[in-house]
């Protein structure tokens, strides 16, 4: 009896397996609720995640209250998502070439002591310059571990005044207007970078609107989300709610997730409706209105709250290009780990590792390099 018993269960992982090969046979509605389609071609079953345990609507798990072929396809999707392949950012610590001409004929030649600390000299036998290696703050007065300190400081909630005030007590005098200068410049170096990698994001997306004041009128940014990894894809800034056209907005996502999503959570706002039809096609679009049970768009309003409390200590937005979003999206994604994560960052769920003790200079090292390689590559064209 366990043998046959045994011989039904391999039947229907097998089966189970084959289903998940095919991936327009499931799909994902949010992390407990799956929907799989009948291998008859009749309807299709729910495979919820109840107490921990998965049930399904068909008559195997209903009835006979066996684990059928739908719920290991529904188990062997999600463990697909979690093997990703990890891809790893590191610092840029060991440089073993010149900056001038890319000889690797280079020896120590002392050191270079200034006001933000000691920094390695080189000189370079071929060429005969001397340089030091400073990648991404080259001609920078104040160090790294300052000018992050005050990112780090800012898009955790502090305002331009008091992270100035805290440079202050680690012995680094600035003003407001220089910090800033360093959010400026160094967002949009590391937002042109990371537009550059794709993460692997779930085919559930999720949409939704806040209000926000910029220069005292009121303004409305729209953004995605990833459902299952919190990632967020794309953000706009628009002059009203309901007459806004999305499509710019669901193109851009698309571009830059190189894919579009099965699966769209939205409210209940018209301009959702017309621009999936148009430009996410094959999504099926849900537009939850509750805000309790399993039909709501709470994890797009958590995200919100995040935006609204930073909007508050600026109180409000400056410009509608300011730095501060792009540079919010940017410590969202990689930088502040989550709660509802396990502790880990939307990218670090998207299988995209930041290493490094310190985040930001990572992401600035590996930014300063890709562009100065992709400014030497037009040269080399011209």
């Amino acid at each position: 009896m366990a043998i046959t018993v045994s011989k039904e269960m391999t039947t229907r992982e097998e089966r189970g397996e084959a289903i998940a090969k095919l991936s327009s046979q499931i799909q994902r509605v949010d992390e407990q609720i799956y929907t799989v389609k009948s291998q008859s071609g009749n309807g299709e079953y729910c495979v919820t995640k109840v107490c921990g345990e998965w049930i399904c609507e068909c008559p195997d798990n209903k009835y006979r209250h066996v684990k059928c072929k739908h719920i290991f396809a529904v188990e062997l999707s999600a463990l697909l998502r979690v093997n990703v392949a990890e891809r790893k950012i590191e610092p840029i610590e060991n440089l073993t070439e010149c900056i001038h001409c890319g000889s690797s004929n280079l020896k120590r030649d002392g050191l270079r002591k200034n006001k933000t600390g000691i920094i390695q000299k080189f000189y370079c036998r071929d060429c005969h310059h001397y340089f030091t290696f400073n990648i991404g703050f080259e001609r920078m007065k104040h160090n790294p571990q300052a000018i992050t300190s005050a990112m780090q400081l800012y898009f955790s909630g502090e305002s331009l005044r008091n992270t100035q005030k805290s440079l202050r007590l680690l012995g680094v005098e600035v003003s407001h207007k220089t910090v800033f200068m360093w959010i400026k410049k160094y967002v949009k170096l590391m937002k042109d970078y990371v537009e550059n990698i794709v993460p692997n994001v779930s085919d559930t997306w999720r949409a939704d609107e806040l209000y926000v004041k910029v220069k005292g009128d009121m303004k409305y940014l729209f953004a995605l989300m990833d459902d299952e990894t919190r990632f967020w894809i794309a953000q706009e800034v628009a002059e009203t709610k309901d007459r806004h056209d999305v499509r710019a907005l669901f193109s851009k996502a698309k571009f830059l997730m190189g894919k579009q999503p099965k699966n769209l959570v939205t409210d209940g706002l018209m301009t959702y409706s017309a621009g999936c039809m148009e430009v996410f096609s094959q999504a099926q679009h849900t537009r939850h209105i509750r805000f309790q049970g399993d039909m709501n768009n709470n994890k797009m309003e958590r995200m919100n709250g995040e935006i609204r409390d930073r909007e508050k200590t600026m109180r409000g937005l400056k410009t509608t290009n300011t730095p501060m979003l792009s540079g919010y999206q940017l410590y969202h994604n990689y930088i502040r780990p989550h709660e509802g994560l396990e502790g880990k960052t939307p990218s670090e769920a998207c299988g995209i590792k930041i290493e490094g003790k310190n985040k930001w200079i990572t992401l600035i090292q590996n930014a300063s390099q890709q562009t100065k390689g992709n400014r030497e590559t037009k040269l080399t064209e011209r």
